[in-house]
């Protein structure tokens, strides 16, 4: 039997792994020079492969139901398996597994191995132009050679940095046979029409950041917040983006509200007036820039016409109003994001309706599978995507078998 795995990413190399067919020969397509491209750019190098956190509010889908169905703690714990019995040790850090090397090069070394061990056909520089059916198989028509296969699967990537190799190709291949939901960048950073802020720019704090879509609150996130000169950068900005991205798509309003002094629990209004009579000389900008960075005091003042050498218990109702309101829900609109060249992942791909939840063979044609990214299934950051890559690359390895 002969077999094509189309992307030499994480998926398509753990699948290639994975295949227990003892007659299978197994030919991994990839374009680029190398593959696990990617891969050494995820955790800034580090590799944030997975996560004790599996919560399904971590991942994204059109057909959440579906998608519950592939995230089952028996197949999640596989990924922790398949990476244990690949000589990983894990460094756990608030949940979050890295190699215990801090070197993403560790796994792809790691997978590497395992490929050449199973002398799996792993044939680089080879893009693939077109998948032709022919009867019970398929021609595999690439710029180096034509293959005849018996099963294809398709991992190409998405369309997030495309530099890497993926330019969409994956869905191009597909649209034949499926529905594809329109990919958008996800994991990305988003454009505001806030110049005042944008003024801010190179500013990080830890805030709380609350997305509301038409004015009903969709989600909350927390975490150091980057302040660019064209909007919102940072892990908590990025876990929003997929629900920005796809609210966008669909016309619909998009603004973020900063909470930044997420670290006050309690009411803000007597947290200010103890803080205040405990420092009567200071100046407002002065006791602001006791917690916050002097940049962001001058906009929240600004934001809130309260003069910076002004005292805090000379401030009217109206004034104090004003500054706890600009505190806690600046007000920042959405109008875009960075795109794909800037996303870490996509929103979208190919419908899970159209996909066997246990397999990832395709329900339109027996033999063809689909695995990672291009899938409707995408999580926040955290590792969360690397082991949607890695469980379907497992799942479709155990459906090939004797």
């Amino acid at each position: 039997m002969k077999i094509a795995i189309i992307g030499g990413g994480v998926s398509g190399i753990i699948t290639s792994i994975c295949i227990e067919k003892k007659d299978a020969e197994i030919y991994i397509l990839e374009r680029n020079k190398e593959p696990l491209k990617k891969l050494l750019l995820t955790g800034n190098g580090r590799c944030n492969y997975y996560n004790e956190n599996q919560s399904l509010d971590c991942y994204h889908s059109h057909d959440k139901d579906i998608l519950e169905q592939i995230l089952t703690k028996e197949n999640l714990d596989k990924v922790e398996m398949f990476y244990d019995r690949l000589g990983i040790i894990p460094k756990i850090k608030k949940g979050y597994y890295y190699p215990n090397s801090n070197q993403a090069i560790t796994i792809k070394n790691a997978l590497l191995e395992e490929v050449k061990q199973k002398n799996i056909h792993l044939l680089t520089n080879t893009y693939v132009e077109s998948i032709v059916e022919k009867q019970n198989q398929f021609i595999i028509k690439t710029n180096q050679e034509e293959f005849i296969v018996d099963k294809v699967i398709v991992g190409t990537g998405s369309m997030s940095y495309p530099k890497t190799g993926s330019d969409g190709n994956g869905y191009q291949l597909l649209e034949k046979y499926h529905k594809i939901y329109k990919p958008l960048p996800a994991l990305v950073p988003v454009i505001s029409n806030d110049k005042k802020l944008q003024k801010l720019s190179g500013v990080r704090c830890e805030v709380s950041l609350e997305l509301f879509e038409e004015d009903n609150f969709i989600k909350k996130e927390e975490g150091e917040l980057q302040i660019t000169d064209y909007g919102l950068s940072g892990i908590c900005t990025f876990n929003l983006s997929s629900d920005i991205s796809r609210g966008l798509e669909e016309g619909k309003k998009e603004e973020i509200k900063i909470n930044f002094v997420p670290f006050i629990k309690t009411l803000i209004s007597p947290y200010l007036d103890s803080f205040s009579k405990k420092h009567p000389k200071k100046t407002i900008s002065s006791l602001l820039e006791g917690f916050l960075h002097d940049k962001v005091v001058s906009l929240l003042l600004e934001k809130s016409n309260i003069n910076k050498d002004s005292y805090y218990q000379d401030l009217s109702n109206e004034e104090k109003m004003n500054l706890i309101h600009s505190l806690r829900h600046y007000k920042v609109e959405i109008i875009g994001t960075k795109g794909f060249d800037y996303s870490q992942t996509v929103t979208g791909g190919i419908s899970l309706k159209e996909i066997n939840p246990h397999t990832l063979e395709s329900l339109k044609r027996k033999n063809l599978y689909v695995i990672g990214e291009l899938l409707d299934m995408d999580g926040v950051c955290g590792g969360y995507n690397l082991t949607i890559a890695a469980l379907t690359g497992i799942l479709v390895g155990e459906a090939i078998h004797d």
